[in-house]
C-alpha cells in the first residue's frame, strides 16, 4: 500500500508547544538523532527552539530535508505531516537514503501565530546574498501606506481596500501580488519585509546545511506552506525557470509541478528565498526542491490577515484586546482546523515524500 493510501494525521495541534512535543515523541519513538537549537526569546508557554531530527545512515551520500515553519504560523499544517510520517512510516525509508528534518524554520512566528518573524522579517525575502544591496520594489513602496495603514478602524480599513483593490481593477490581480508580496526592504512594519540583514533562522539554516546536510551528493528538500491555491491543493512551486536541469528533474520526479519564475505558479516570483540561498550553500550537490504550497481561503482574506497582523505589531497592542482576534484571524487563513483539511494535505505529501526517496535508492542517476 502506498503512503497516501493510509490514515492521514488526525488534526492540527492547538499550540506550538504542543506540535514540538509531539514532533520530539515521534523523534525518539523513530530512533532518529535531534539536535535542538534553542531560539533567545520565548514563546507563550516558554521555551522555542528550531529542532532538526536526522534519521538514517550518518554517511549516506544521499537525503530527503523536510522544512516546516519557515512562515510560522504554516507551520500548524507542516508540523503534524512531518510527526504523522515519523510516528507511522520511518520503517519505509530506504536504507541507503538519510532524512533529515527541519521543524519550526522560525519557531518565534509559529509560537506566536504570525508567518513572520520577531523582527517582522519574512524568511523568504531574507535570504538575499548578504551584505549586497537587495533590489527595491517602488511597487510595493506606492502602495506601503495602504496595505499596512496606521489607521486601522473601520473606516481605516475600508478607505486602504478600497484603494488596493482599485489598483487591482487597474492593474490586474497578479501586478497587485507581485507588487505587494515579491519583498521589500524599506518598510519594516510592512508585509513580506525582507530585513537588514542574515536573521537568527538564516543563521541557524547555515548551520543546519554544514552539519547536517555535509556530505551528500543528493538532496530533495521539501519545503511546507499554506495559503495560496484551492483548498487543501498541494502545488509544488519551484524556484527555477522551466528550461533548467533543476526544474526538469523536479518534473521528472514529483508531478503537480510549477515555477513560480515563469509565472505559472501560485506563487509570484520573490526575492530572497531560501532555497535559492541553499542551492548556493549546497554547490557541487545535485540539490532537487520545491515548496509544497496548500490551499486554504481565498487570497484577499490571506491578505487581510497578514495586514492586520502588521497593522497590530507595528501600531497597535499584541497583548491588548485586539491580540487575540488578530492571531485567530491569521491561524484561519493558514490553517484550516476542519478535520477534513489536514486529511486532504496528507496523501500529496506522503507522494512527495515517497517519490523522493525512491529517485534517491539505490544509487541510480
Amino acid at each position: 500500500m502506498a503512503l497516501k493510501d493510509t490514515a492521514p494525521p488526525a488534526g492540527l495541534p492547538p499550540d506550538y508547544a504542543t506540535a514540538r512535543r509531539a514532533f520530539l515523541d515521534a523523534c525518539a519513538a523513530a530512533g532518529a538523532r535531534v539536535r535542538s537549537v534553542v531560539h533567545p526569546l520565548a514563546g507563550p508557554d516558554g521555551e522555542i527552539a528550531m529542532d532538526v531530527a536526522s534519521l538514517g545512515p550518518a554517511d549516506a551520500r544521499r537525503a530527503v530535508f523536510v522544512v516546516s515553519g519557515t512562515h510560522g504560523v504554516e507551520g500548524y499544517a507542516g508540523s503534524p505531516l512531518q510527526t504523522h510520517w515519523l510516528a507511522h512510516h520511518a520503517a519505509t525509508q530506504p536504507p541507503d537514503v538519510r532524512s533529515v528534518w527541519l521543524h519550526a524554520h522560525n519557531p518565534y512566528g509559529f509560537a506566536w501565530t504570525r508567518r513572520v518573524n520577531e523582527d517582522n522579517v519574512d524568511l523568504n525575502r531574507n535570504y538575499v546574498d548578504w551584505p549586497a544591496e537587495p533590489v527595491h520594489n517602488p511597487g510595493y513602496d506606492a502602495l506601503a501606506p495602504m496595505i499596512v495603514p496606521e489607521d486601522w478602524s473601520e473606516e481605516g480599513q475600508r478607505v486602504s481596500t478600497e484603494a488596493l483593490l482599485a489598483h487591482a481593477a487597474e492593474h490586474g490581480m497578479d501586478r497587485l501580488q507581485a507588487d505587494v508580496s515579491q519583498g521589500q526592504y524599506r518598510h519594516p512594519k510592512g508585509l513580506f519585509y525582507g530585513g537588514t540583514g542574515p536573521t537568527w533562522s538564516f543563521e541557524r539554516m547555515k548551520e543546519v546545511t554544514e552539519r547536517e546536510l555535509a556530505g551528500l551528493d543528493r538532496v530533495a528538500v521539501i519545503d511546507l506552506h499554506t495559503g495560496l491555491g484551492e483548498w487543501g491543493h498541494g502545488e509544488l512551486i519551484v524556484h527555477q525557470a522551466t528550461d533548467t536541469d533543476a526544474y526538469r528533474r523536479a518534473e521528472q520526479w514529483w508531478t503537480g509541478v510549477r515555477s513560480m519564475v515563469d509565472g505559472d505558479s501560485v506563487s509570484a516570483h520573490v526575492r530572497g528565498d531560501w532555497l535559492d540561498r541553499f542551492d548556493h550553500w549546497m554547490e557541487g550537490v545535485e540539490v532537487t526542491s520545491g515548496a509544497l504550497e496548500y490551499g486554504t481561503v481565498d487570497v484577499i482574506s490571506v491578505l487581510q490577515s497578514l495586514r492586520a497582523d502588521a497593522w497590530l505589531h507595528g501600531y497597535g497592542d499584541p497583548l491588548g484586546e485586539a491580540g487575540e482576534t488578530v492571531r485567530r484571524q491569521v491561524r484561519a487563513a493558514f490553517a484550516d482546523d476542519d478535520p477534513a483539511w489536514i486529511a486532504r494535505l496528507w496523501p500529496r505529501f506522503a507522494e512527495i515524500v515517497e517519490a523522493s526517496c525512491a529517485q534517491l535508492a539505490g544509487g541510480g542517476a
